[in-house]
């Protein structure tokens, strides 16, 4: 397990604000893949499947931020 990982998993289990990231961008994918398996898709579905993406993208930064964040605090602690 990489050390993102780790401090994803340690997130998910302390920081409720992670966790609520994490389910948003769940959610926005489960609904991605029920427009993506439609043999037919209208226009506005297809700027639904946009902006589902951006919306997923958005989180995604978020919770790598937060990632970078968890790991830039816990590497100033440990070398004071």
């Amino acid at each position: 397990m990489t050390q993102d990982e780790e401090i994803r998993e340690h997130l998910l289990s302390t920081n409720f604000e992670f966790r609520r990231l994490v389910d948003e961008h769940h959610s926005y994918e489960a609904k991605l893949q029920s427009l993506v398996g439609q043999s037919q898709v209208t226009p506005e579905q297809q700027l639904e499947q946009v902006n589902l993406k951006k919306r997923k993208l958005n989180l995604k930064d978020q919770m790598s931020q937060m990632i970078l964040d968890y790991r830039h605090q816990h590497a100033e602690a440990s070398q004071t």
